[in-house]
């Protein structure tokens, strides 16, 4: 059965947090975007694929990533065997020997290059932001079992692996390279500026619905700096399916929907967004926008 990816988005919304399969999701999310992918219901925006496209389906990504889960484990049953002691060592070694050495897997960060944080085009390029590549390699880690997080570090993104009181950090980018005190704190004031100071809250996991959303922030970040706002309301709209309740999104498509003169539509998502907001800043300003855009339908 082909991987329907529509039908699959709009499901998680309602599911619990941690029966969210991160990866799976996040190709999902991919997918309507990739002009050489084929999901099993098309699509009518741009870049979306149709049923005539002569090349890849879903379920090639969906196969890749039982394929990494399936070398990770039999890498780490293989290390157990030749002597290696059960730990978080062998467990992230197992990790890096399938996607760093095996597949190939490293960092590309430019931001700017949206195929960085597709991850469709991760998988077929075998690179791409931090934020991507570590949704692999926590897949690889979940689907034995283990405990693999993301860690959302100002201005980075990291893994962590615990087992049996052993807490590693490292970088999906770099090779798996464990990340220590002095590597973390550079990054930290790399982002945040010298007097910043390393915080607990960097070391919480990442929840997956969070995870996706942020990702898909930082694509919509990059439509909008190009000026390419049809896309930008598309992953707003895709934010909108994972997340229904998040009123600050209907600002975003508001937003989004006057700078390419729907404004029927906007108007719509603001009035949506000024009942749910509280009072502040935002909603001022979306008020005021709110005014202009019907000052323009009355004119």
């Amino acid at each position: 059965m082909t991987f329907d990816t529509f039908e699959y988005l709009n499901k998680i919304s309602s599911l619990p947090d941690e029966e969210i399969d991160l990866a799976i999701a996040a190709i999902a999310l991919s997918a309507p975007e990739s002009e050489d992918t084929l999901g099993s219901t098309g699509g009518k925006g741009k870049g979306a694929a149709n049923k005539g496209d002569k090349n890849y389906k879903i379920d090639r990504y969906i196969n890749h990533l039982k394929k990494i889960s399936a070398q990770v484990g039999k890498r780490y049953k293989d290390l157990i065997k030749g002597g290696s002691d059960d730990d978080g060592a062998v467990r992230l070694a197992a990790l890096k020997h399938v996607l760093s050495d095996q597949h190939g897997y490293l960092g590309d960060y430019d931001s700017g290059n949206l195929d960085n944080t597709s991850l469709i085009r991760v998988i077929d390029r075998r690179k791409g932001l931090p934020i991507c590549l570590a949704m692999l390699y926590v897949h690889a880690a979940r689907e034995q079992g283990w405990d693999v997080a993301g860690l959302d570090v100002p201005g980075y993104f990291l893994c962590r692996i615990q087992y049996g009181g052993q807490r590693l950090i490292f970088d999906p980018s770099d090779q798996c390279r464990l990340m220590e005190a002095h590597d973390l704190r550079s990054i930290v004031k790399a982002a945040l500026g010298e007097n910043a100071e390393l915080s607990s809250s960097y070391f919480e996991p990442v929840g997956n619905m969070e995870w996706l959303i942020k990702l898909q922030n930082i694509i919509k970040l990059r439509q909008v700096e190009v000026g390419d706002y049809e896309a930008a309301i598309r992953t707003v709209e895709k934010m909108r399916i994972l997340d229904p309740d998040e009123f600050r999104l209907l600002l975003d498509a508001g937003v989004l929907y006057a700078k390419i003169n729907k404004i029927e539509v906007a108007v719509k998502s603001l009035e949506d967004y000024i009942e749910k907001a509280p009072d502040g800043k935002d909603k001022q300003d979306a008020v005021m926008l709110l005014q202009q855009l019907n000052d323009g339908i009355e004119n």
